[in-house]
């Protein structure tokens, strides 16, 4: 359990070692088609890889049974920090082809922001190239299952045959929406444990903020986010809200002992991926997998089976913020900057807090499916989610302004914020605005949302 436990609990930093990683996906799709972009072909998603690495991006390559090596994404080093090149950015490709930016962990949203625009100048450049375009959204909004291509990724063939076993959409999880997240790091146990139970109850807060998926293949769904509405019909064992992380005595070995009760998915030896779907990793760390005979669990095992669970909030050797739908520009920047005001100032953590720690777990699970169907609108302990989110965006803003990060001495970290004040203030969500232009100037046609709302 000890090796287990320090796999997260080696995240523990001081506070001026602490940074911000932020994560964004989009749907790609070829340009007056609006077609899915599939793997091969000269304006494949193999071919916008490779022309990215003209801007100094390295090729990341996976075995194959044949021998070979595919392409499944790139990297590329981070900041000088002592005198090293620290943890840098890296793209990868989700299963339907869905495109993700993985950023560097940075000190301030000015960096993270210039990363996220100059990620999207260069996707923009290769892709125009090729004649694909590019959109930000929690849920495809036209396309069925069927119609999109598979990327040949050894761990997703095993996700896929894996999924319906265990819940109606986890294959539209997979194929089919787009998220937004940000990683946030924490000085000690005590320090993760609040920051975990206030991220994990406000994490709706989250998903009704950034709803941008009322549609799925060409209709309102009757959901602001079908992303949100998805995760819940996906794999009960290894998603949700968690609410042993607000029992008594919470801390890492109780995540270790909720992470070793999940099924696995998969291990990998000698470059290739084993299909241990449904396995006990207790017994595999005894040896005692008929699968794999004599073999035990090790570090690297144990460090892939945490990234295999997917619950609101995930804890890793940081917290990973996961309830938002993708979105533009702006709301990729404002995000982590959401997240940071609160996690990196005291005041701001203990005055979150308040806002939920009342809130009982029917609460909680509640809030989850309302606000993804009906946003700020949702209600909870006699108060809307407005109001909520109100006093939530400005506790971050404070907390933003006493972390005084100043962009050429100037700017602080709040401006990141002004889009959720004004869905916050307005009470209407993107997904809200994304439905007037719907049933107005759209004239029903969802078809419209890659003309207006593409990068």
């Amino acid at each position: 359990m000890e090796d287990l436990v320090g796999a997260m609990a080696k995240g523990c930093k001081p506070r001026e070692a602490f940074r911000v990683g932020a994560e964004h996906e989009k749907f790609g799709y070829r340009k007056g088609s609006f077609a899915p972009i599939p793997y091969d072909g000269e304006t494949g998603i193999h071919a916008l890889l490779t022309g990215l690495m003209r801007f100094g991006w390295t090729g990341v390559y996976e075995d194959r049974p044949d021998g070979g090596q595919t392409l499944i994404g790139l990297e590329r080093p981070g900041q000088m920090e002592g005198g090293k090149a620290g943890i840098g950015a890296n793209v990868s490709l989700e299963p339907g082809g869905q495109f993700e930016l993985s950023g560097a962990p940075l000190k301030s949203m000015h960096d993270i922001c210039k990363e996220t625009g100059d990620h999207l100048r260069e996707v923009r450049e290769v892709a125009d190239e090729l004649g694909l375009g590019f959109i930000g959204l929690g849920h495809t909004p036209m396309l069925r299952r069927d119609e999109i291509p598979v990327m040949p990724k050894g761990r997703y063939k095993i996700m896929r045959e894996y999924m319906p076993k265990r819940g109606g959409l986890g294959l539209d999880m997979m194929f089919r929406t787009c998220t937004v997240q940000a990683n946030l790091d924490f000085s000690s146990e005590a320090d993760m444990v609040k920051k975990f139970r206030m991220s994990l109850a406000l994490q709706p807060l989250g998903t009704a903020l950034f709803a941008k998926s009322p549609f799925v293949e060409g209709k309102p769904t009757g959901w602001l986010s079908s992303r949100a509405r998805v995760w819940t019909d996906t794999d009960p064992d290894r998603t949700g809200l968690l609410d042993f992380v607000f029992e008594d005595g919470f801390g890492f070995e109780a995540y270790a002992e909720y992470a070793l009760d999940v099924p696995m998915y998969f291990a990998k030896r000698k470059g290739l991926y084993v299909d241990l779907s449904g396995r006990s990793f207790r017994r595999f760390m005894a040896g005692e997998l008929e699968d794999m005979p004599g073999d035990r669990a090790n570090a690297k095992d144990w460090s892939d089976h945490l990234t295999t669970l997917f619950p609101e909030v995930r804890l890793k050797s940081y917290l990973e913020m996961r309830g938002s739908d993708s979105g533009p520009w702006d709301r990729i920047c404002a995000l982590p900057a959401l997240w940071t005001g609160v996690f990196y100032d005291d005041a701001a953590l203990e005055a979150a807090w308040d806002l939920a720690k009342a809130w009982t777990p029917d609460q909680r699970r509640q809030l989850r499916l309302d606000a993804a169907r009906i946003g700020l609108k949702a209600e909870i302990a006699g108060r809307s989610l407005q109001d909520v989110a109100r006093d939530f965006v400005a506790i971050s803003k404070q907390g933003l302004k006493r972390r005084g990060e100043l962009s050429g001495g100037l700017v602080d970290e709040t401006g990141y914020l002004a889009p959720l004040e004004e869905i916050a203030d307005s009470g209407m969500t993107p997904a809200d605005r994304l439905l007037e232009l719907y049933h107005a100037a759209w004239g029903g046609d969802v078809m419209k949302v890659y003309e207006t709302f593409s990068y």
